[in-house]
């Protein structure tokens, strides 16, 4: 094993450890961390003697801060594709997780987001801590929530996904258990005894077993107090009216949430919000991903993706200028572009999953 891999690969009894080890860049996702991850996934699959998998990020940041946004805003720029292909194989890996036979155990351990979201929330075992903050932010670059994010906030307890989606804004433990994206709460302290515990696991039932013996009850979140005027006001059709919602309830924390969303890229909540509607009426995460491929694909040749990373991570001003800059100027046949079918370049998942499950 090179330790200098950007994917560490290793076994302790019956558990294949998946590590991902880019700690600098917070174990941002590339393209060949993904083709690894895949194939890793393919391994323990076929391997008899694997039991179940674990997959953790290197150094005390976070399991992985999303895809790297920085080569996909060059790509852009470049009028390149790789990030098409990039985003092919990581959501067929995102469906694969979702599917995958064994036990998938995740340590969503501190900044987990975007493309990190993608590669534990699909698990089955999915270990929150104290540090965890998990987020979608992608509306804040001009982008739209992938990775079948759209899939996992449209099914969180009433509106509380929208909430999310729109403002971009990160939850811990206890929020993160309550919108359906993690599972157990365990302390940062104890996961170095609940990996030990695991490698001596022979069975999936021990596995299960053994992580609920370390979960705990989690700290007090934020957002159970506030469903009330979360699922009043974004249970609106339209990011204007939802807007007009949060403002006039007479709830600071909905004012100040109507604030954050006016920040974003006004395309992206409005391509955002019908991707969450139109997630709620398919009936896979593999017909979701691949509606989320076709958001992807067209906001990737969208100014607001390229301004979007400018502004957050390349010149770091934290004054993106949206084109168009209004929701009053972004029209239904704007948004109806981002579902518009991609004829021979569509993911296809849904149809080949269903044909071989």
């Amino acid at each position: 094993m090179n330790h200098d891999d950007p994917v560490l690969l290793h076994t302790e009894g019956r558990i294949r450890h998946i590590t991902l080890n880019r700690p600098r860049a917070l174990n941002a996702l590339n393209h060949a961390m993904v083709l690894r991850i895949d194939e890793a996934l393919a391994e323990a699959e076929a391997d008899d003697t694997v039991t179940a998998v674990l997959i953790t990020g290197a150094g005390e940041r976070g399991l992985c801060a999303g895809g790297d946004i920085r080569s996909i805003h060059d790509d852009a720029r470049a009028g390149g594709s790789a990030s098409m292909d990039f985003w092919r194989d990581e959501y067929r890996l995102n469906a694969r997780i979702a599917r995958f036979p064994k036990p998938y155990v995740a340590i969503m351990d501190g900044i987990v987001m975007g493309g990190g979201v993608g590669v534990s929330a699909h698990g089955d075992i999915r270990v929150v801590t104290e540090r965890s903050r998990i987020a979608m932010p992608e509306t804040g670059i001009g982008f739209v929530p992938d990775v079948g994010g759209t899939h996992l906030l449209s099914a969180a307890p009433g509106e509380l996904g929208t909430h999310l989606a729109l403002t971009a804004d990160a939850v811990g433990a206890s929020d993160a258990l309550l919108c359906g994206l993690a599972d157990h709460f365990v302390p940062s302290q104890t996961l170095a005894g609940l990996t030990t515990e695991l490698a001596a696991c022979d069975s999936a039932a021990e596995v299960e077993e053994t992580v609920r013996r370390h979960a705990v009850p989690a700290p007090d979140g934020e957002l159970a107090t506030h469903r009330e005027w979360i699922d009043s006001c974004y249970a609106a059709d339209s990011v204007e009216e939802i807007l007009d919602r949060l403002d006039n309830s007479g709830v600071p924390a909905a004012k100040q949430s109507a604030e954050t969303i006016l920040a974003k890229s006004p395309t992206a909540l409005k391509v955002t919000l019908a991707a969450l509607r139109r997630a709620r009426g398919l009936d896979s995460l593999e017909a979701v991903l691949d509606q989320e491929y076709r958001t992807s694909c067209t906001a990737f040749t969208r100014p607001d993706l390229v301004e979007g990373v400018r502004a957050q991570i390349v010149d770091k001003d934290r004054s993106p200028r949206w084109s168009p800059a209004d929701l009053a100027e972004v029209t239904e046949a704007d948004v109806a572009r981002y579902f518009a079918p991609l004829g021979d370049r569509e993911l296809g998942l849904d149809t080949g999953f269903r044909a071989t499950d």
